[in-house]
């Protein structure tokens, strides 16, 4: 393989125009395991409990719209800004070349001048005239023999070939970046751009069975767990959309549907199961069960999806049953993987009615968390017993003052100040 002559070097090292980067932290192809959060996009569910952002994420669960955070949105969000203004276009160089030969070493810089396969014709030709043994010289004209001995000559300038991978990007040439990946060795990020395809198809039939084709590419472990999800989410999404769209059951005529849940990510599906199948058996595919076993959902995200899908119905016996468990005695009590307060603010957002609420503050740890929740939503019974059980009569006789008079509320307080037995601390 011969070098690169200086003046190939100088022109690349040289150019101001944007090169790709093959470094995993910054090449456009890592953008693609986006993918991987796809289960977490529309609900993101951390340890934190005292994230705001994320209970407003459960409200704004939807599924009408751009499905975002799914694994069609990452690849496309990908795709976007590929071609966005944000990059420089690629140079414009003059189109008249100016072919120097020194042995095999070509000007690469000429491959950007004008149409780039017909300079590559141009160029490499004489690469394609092999004798034979009888000394005759046979045309090979396939023009996979020609990019094969491009790329080998790209594989020999790595700043060229980097402006070259930007370019065919650039002019959205889809194919060669492939077979260039395929050449270069970079087999995953090959089995990537191909997936990406599926953004092209319209129809979702034929989008499922592009899927399906893409399961046996080579991408990593985990890439291919999150395509094998992709494929089976839609070819579940399709199963449920077609029932669902004849469906005469109540639920639907007292609240229509939206918009299709085709394409539609799993976190957003899941909250549609709830709000529509919930209670069906795990057998059937629409079931919010049997979505949450087979895209491994946890306990934690799994709730507070189904906790804003019943809300919103006002079905407050659902919710009980979302944290209600059981002890080996037998006993009922309310258990969540999240905090109460975390809860109540869904609750309040879905106007649950004031014993609901209460219930749930009640059950906040955390005796300061728990008053400042209950002021913040009114809870006048536990804002006092609060202040009773801390022996705090100031605090009583100001809260009192924003009570309505004669309320049953203040007149509680009332009586708690003029009860003689209790020892404040003020």
């Amino acid at each position: 393989m011969s070098r690169a002559k200086p003046e190939d070097d100088e022109y690349w090292n040289s150019s101001k125009f944007k090169a790709f980067t093959f470094d995993d932290d910054d090449d456009e192809f890592s953008r693609l395991k986006e993918s991987k959060r796809a289960m977490n996009s529309i609900l993101v569910v951390d340890d934190d409990d005292d994230d705001d952002e994320e209970e407003d994420g459960v409200e704004r669960v939807s599924w009408s719209g751009e499905p975002v955070g799914s694994i069609s949105w990452s690849v496309k969000e990908t795709a976007s800004s590929i071609r966005s203004g944000s990059e420089r276009s690629f140079p414009k160089i003059d189109t008249t070349p100016s072919l120097s030969k020194q042995g095999s070493g070509y000007s690469l810089s000429s491959l950007f001048k004008g149409d780039l396969y017909d300079t590559a014709v141009r160029t490499y030709a004489p690469e394609l005239r092999k004798p034979k043994s009888d000394g005759k010289v046979t045309h090979i004209n396939h023009c996979s023999n020609i990019w094969e001995i491009l790329f080998q000559e790209l594989m020999a300038r790595d700043v060229a070939l980097r402006h070259y991978v930007h370019y065919l990007k650039e002019m959205g040439e889809q194919k060669l970046l492939v077979e260039l990946m395929k050449a270069l060795g970079r087999t995953e990020d090959m089995a990537l751009m191909q997936y990406k395809e599926h953004l092209n198809i319209k129809d979702e039939g034929q989008r499922r069975d592009f899927l399906k084709s893409c399961l046996g590419l080579p991408f990593s472990q985990d890439d291919a767990t999150h395509v094998q999800d992709h494929y089976t989410l839609l070819e579940r999404q399709i199963i449920i959309e077609a029932s669902d769209k004849k469906a005469d059951a109540e639920i639907f005529k007292k609240f229509p549907r939206k918009a299709s849940i085709l394409n539609m990510p799993i976190i957003t599906t899941l909250y549609y199961s709830c709000f529509y199948h919930y209670g069906e058996s795990e057998g059937t595919y629409s079931s919010p069960a049997n979505i949450r076993k087979t895209f491994r959902i946890s306990e934690k995200q799994y709730i507070l999806t189904a906790l804003g899908a019943r809300a919103k119905l006002k079905s407050w016996f659902d919710v009980d049953s979302l944290f209600n468990t059981k002890n080996w005695l037998g006993y009922t009590k309310k258990r969540s993987p999240v905090g109460f307060h975390r809860v109540v603010d869904i609750l309040q957002k879905n106007s649950a009615p004031v014993n609901v609420l209460q219930e749930y503050v009640n059950l906040i740890d955390s005796p300061e968390l728990k008053l400042s929740v209950a002021l913040k939503y009114k809870c006048h019974d536990i804002v006092i017993n609060t202040y009773r059980d801390l022996k705090d009569r100031q605090e009583l006789v100001v809260y009192r003052e924003k009570l309505e008079r004669d309320s049953p509320e203040y007149r509680k307080i009332q009586e708690l100040l003029n009860n003689v037995q209790i020892r404040w601390k003020n």
